[in-house]
């Protein structure tokens, strides 16, 4: 239980940290025009993932019976950012050292929601199939709209 709560209040402090750092970044329009340009919603795209590690981090850290949807949710959406990034579909806003950030956090997350390491129990195969349409869905909607 206590590496339970560290690995989550690790990804709080990250997300936190992050989720700041992509909101002082961001540009808020001051014309209403502006809110109808693709522009303006892809540079959410960064803190929209940042928000996914707070709330499968904070999940993690109450033990919510959710947290492996959250963290498999989390996982794919930061995975799939830099892949889309590398295969030319969209070019990524997130930095490559938060993308390096949120791999490394992906990896632990894949990790616990698909091994039960925690005791949260392990994620079926249509909560996995579910949050990596989701996550796909995420990064497509902030990147290719």
């Amino acid at each position: 239980m206590k590496t339970q709560r560290i690995v989550a209040a690790i990804f709080l402090l990250i997300a936190m940290i992050l989720g700041f750092y992509f909101h002082s970044k961001i540009q808020f329009p001051t014309e209403i025009g502006s809110y109808f340009r693709i522009g303006t919603y892809n540079q959410f795209g960064p803190l929209a993932i940042s928000i996914e590690l707070l709330v499968a981090g904070y999940y993690l850290f109450v033990g919510h019976k959710k947290t492996n949807f959250a963290l498999a949710l989390f996982a794919f959406t930061a995975l799939l950012d830099p892949f889309f990034n590398f295969t030319g579909l969209f070019t990524s806003l997130v930095p490559i050292y938060a993308t390096i950030i949120f791999v490394v956090c992906a990896l632990i997350a894949l990790w616990i929601a698909f091994s039960n390491t925690f005791g949260t129990g392990r994620i079926s195969f249509l909560n996995a199939l579910g949050s990596f349409i989701l996550g796909a869905v995420v990064e497509l909607f902030f990147n290719y709209l």
